[in-house]
């Protein structure tokens, strides 16, 4: 395992026609036991999680409701694409919270406009869920200074150890309470979740499950179908947090939050770790006719 020596940022350089076209810079951090073992950039780099939050958003949800299934418990954790098996899972949650498409906060998307097919609409039920667990109001959930957004921070707080009343906050995408913290916090975060209470079940409903946090061709979803135990996901702005069974977490933030880095990053990240993520290591630059026109890949060093 290498030092936590401070290291350059990871470069991700995109190639067209022999030629860069254009370089991004990614801070990356690895811990293990609550300890910094290895960092590219700034390990301290503080950036907003995002949709990497969602396995520890839904702990909650976990302990509220034991009679959940692994489709339903990935689904609350997940980014989804719409597909048919992602809204067939919302739309079991929404049962389960006793709840409607109308009731979601998320806004709509997809054509014609659904919130249902929001990309975060499984947190969403699964928040609507939790309210009813707890026979809070489900008016307004998305607010901050309602019952199941404080009760999100709280999850957020203990799981890096940073205290409540430090955690910065801002608005995310779908409207709910997202949180600021350095790379090395959200690494820690997805080492212990499995020890947290009610993180086993989140683990092992996502790795049973990889499809329904994002979709075939995300690094998340591919990094949980190649890597045997790894759970992994990504977040807006080009976030991403995994972690490995041996007790190993890590987290990414691409520097100028394209998305299009984070799979050739990760490979590097790890590959310098030991562990094999090659698949994830080039993407194809692709242009409107589908022909492959270039290719998305660290720098070699």
């Amino acid at each position: 395992m290498p030092d936590a020596r401070r290291v350059k940022p990871i470069r991700i350089v995109v190639h067209r026609g022999g030629l860069v076209e254009a370089v991004h810079s990614v801070h990356a951090a690895a811990v293990r036991d609550g300890e910094l073992v290895a960092a590219a950039g700034d390990p301290g780099l503080v950036t907003l999680m995002r949709s990497a939050a969602k396995p520890i958003q839904a702990l909650p949800l976990v302990r509220a409701y034991r009679e959940l299934d692994e489709q339903q418990l990935a689904i609350a954790c997940a980014s989804h694409l719409a597909d048919r098996d992602q809204l067939r899972a919302v739309e079991g949650l929404l049962q389960i919270a006793g709840a409607t498409e109308g009731d979601l906060e998320c806004g709509p998307a997809g054509e014609p406009p659904s919130r249902l097919e929001h990309n975060c609409s499984g947190k969403h039920a699964g928040m609507l869920a939790l309210c009813r667990a707890h026979g809070w109001p489900t008016k307004g959930y998305r607010l901050p200074a309602h019952p199941v957004q404080r009760s999100m921070l709280a999850e957020v707080a203990a799981a890096t150890g940073v205290s409540g009343a430090e955690l910065a906050t801002a608005v995310d995408g779908c409207g709910v309470v997202t949180f600021a913290l350095p790379l090395e916090r959200m690494a820690v975060a997805f080492a212990r979740l499995e020890r947290l209470d009610g993180g086993d079940r989140i683990a092992s409903a996502m790795r049973a499950q990889p499809a329904l946090i994002r979709g075939a061709d995300s690094p998340d979803t591919r990094l949980m179908r190649t890597l045997d135990g790894w759970i992994a996901k990504g977040g807006a702005e080009a976030v991403f947090c995994a972690a490995a069974p041996d007790g190993l977490g890590v987290a990414l933030k691409v520097e100028d939050g394209a998305w299009r880095a984070i799979g050739p990053a990760v490979a590097a990240f790890l590959g310098a770790l030991g562990r094999d993520a090659s698949c994830l290591a080039s993407s194809p630059v692709r242009n409107s006719r589908g022909e492959v026109v270039g290719e998305i890949r660290a720098q070699d060093v």
